[in-house]
């Protein structure tokens, strides 16, 4: 049979990644064009979503002009986009201002009056707990940073956008949206809504109890398909954009969190990936519901029918190697000299592979945002610690490197207790996952066998693409591990064993120690 060809879209915090794949998974090409992000007094961080468009047209047309195949031989395009980022638009489908990412915080607030009440833990009322623990799996974050907490923004902060709203989507759904014309949104996609009831997993549905709690009209919310259905075909418009036929069809697909757990090839119950992105995380799939409310741990429904997945999600990952390189190395105030080289993390790499493990003591917290988990608390802040009039500029790439594997594994032994079982392997993706030197810190920082995906830059893309493949019916979903193949295999050095371990606990100190004073500081 002649091969057929899968246009893979990975829309993230930084740009858009277009990618082509085989039907199984292989990649030809991609093309990345940068989106802005608007930073706001108060915790704003919202994204036009026409850069998000623009973006992906360019991309696409790019990569079409490559000839890498035949474009009459692309049979669908697959999204996968940010988690949490989340788009209000009218009754013509149009934007009404620009979205809030999953980085906005101004609904905190509203969030916050919505769930403390009676006897409170951790900041909800035992009511509130009883109610939404149960059906959703979780409860809008006190941080505002989810769905919930950008459409309580709206309604008590933006009353007329809300009254203006037809309907509110996440960033994957309103792509989708561009693309077909058609509105819908998958289990995965609105569950930081957390207004839908998780309970049967098959049975995904939008809960009236948690609709009247958060005062939200459920009107406005999409109507839910599977992933892995076949939205509709190209709308005339975005195959004009795009360059291909009308004929291609587009797929449900999924967001970034559970496209990447697919894309790493872990689709097994308890195969585990790291993803190291602008954000990171840590994620495996399992059998059952259950949630950690200490640690901000929980199942939510995965982009395979039928399954869950451990959610948690870390705030600052990757974004901390580019305030390195934006902010402290290369600023542009006139004091760096050149802007930043093309090759810069393969330089960065090189120069933490020259630095000993535990970066000749220098210590870093990657809290620049804030944190999600294993604990919620948007008032932490990031720092270098315990420098020296010794400390260069390589201890600090490498302690940055290691912050960033020092923070995971503070959420990776909530999660292997979440599981009750010990994860090993765990595979590597992300933008992060190029660097060798991070591969190493991570596998000797977690103690663990850690395995770097081929091309991890195109974890999400390639989970797309086999959603895409499965929804067509060239694939299934347990000829995926066949399927994923490893760059680099780490194994952890027992020499550097108790540097690690030490290191581990100082920065649980520097956490502990200091949490009051940022929430001073930073209230």
């Amino acid at each position: 049979m002649k091969d057929k060809y899968i246009l893979a879209i990975d829309h993230g915090t930084t740009g858009a990644k277009t990618a082509l794949f085989s039907t199984r998974g292989e990649a030809l090409g991609f093309e990345f064009e940068a989106t802005p992000i608007h930073l706001f007094e108060g915790g704003g961080a919202e994204q036009d979503p026409e850069d998000w468009w623009r973006a992906i047209v360019q991309t696409t047309r790019r990569l079409l002009e490559r000839k890498l195949a035949p474009r009459e031989d692309i049979v669908a395009v697959a999204c996968s986009s940010t988690f949490a980022s989340t788009v209000a638009v009218d009754a013509a489908g149009k934007p009404l201002m620009n979205s809030l990412t999953w980085m906005d915080s101004r609904g905190a607030p509203e969030v916050k009056s919505r769930m403390e009440g009676f006897l409170n833990l951790q900041g909800y009322s035992i009511s509130n707990i009883l109610k939404w623990i149960p059906r959703a799996g979780g409860a809008p974050a006190l941080s505002g940073k989810d769905d919930a907490g950008h459409i309580l923004f709206w309604k008590n902060r933006r009353p007329e956008i809300y009254a203006r709203t037809h309907m509110f989507l996440g960033s994957k759904d309103y792509l989708n949206l561009r693309l077909t014309g058609k509105i819908a949104a998958s289990p995965d996609s609105i569950a930081l809504f957390w207004l839908a009831d998780i309970r049967d997993i098959n049975n995904v549905r939008y809960d009236q109890t948690l609709l009247r709690a958060l005062g939200v009209d459920g009107s406005k919310l999409p109507p839910l398909r599977s992933s892995i259905d076949i939205l509709g075909t190209l709308a005339p418009e975005a195959a004009r954009d795009l360059g291909l036929p009308e004929t291609v069809r587009v797929i449900v697909g999924s967001a970034d969190l559970q496209s990447a757990c697919v894309g790493s090839g872990a689709v097994r119950d308890y195969e585990a990936h790291v993803y190291v992105g602008t954000s990171s995380w840590i994620l495996c799939h399992i059998p059952f519901k259950k949630t950690d409310v200490l640690h901000i741990i929980t199942s939510l429904p995965s982009a395979i029918p039928g399954k869950y997945f451990c959610a948690n999600e870390q705030d600052t990952a990757g974004g901390s190697l580019l305030f390195l390189i934006n902010n402290l190395l290369f600023p542009s105030d006139g004091l760096a000299a050149v802007p930043p080289p093309e090759d810069i993390f393969e330089r960065l790499d090189r120069a933490a592979a020259r630095v000993p493990a535990g970066s000749n003591g220098a210590i870093f917290t990657p809290w620049l945002n804030g944190e999600k988990t294993p604990v919620e608390d948007k008032n932490l802040r990031g720092g270098f610690y315990n420098l020296s009039l010794r400390t260069c500029r390589e201890d600090l790439v490498r302690a940055v490197l290691e912050g960033v594997a020092l923070n995971s594994r503070w959420v990776f032994q909530y999660v292997e207790k979440f599981v009750k079982r010990k994860l090993d392997p765990l595979n590597l993706i992300g933008g992060g996952a190029r660097l060798n030197t991070w591969g190493q810190i991570f596998a000797d920082v977690f103690d663990r066998t850690v395995r770097q995906v081929q091309d991890p830059l195109l974890g999400n893309a390639r989970g797309a693409a086999f959603l895409a493949s499965v929804a067509l019916g060239y694939i299934k979903f347990e000829d995926i591990p066949s399927l994923v193949k490893f760059a680099n295999i780490y194994q952890p050095n027992p020499g550097n064993r108790k540097i690690y371990d030490d290191l581990f606990r100082e920065f649980l100190n520097i956490y502990k120690n200091n949490r009051r004073m940022f929430r001073r500081l930073n209230k």
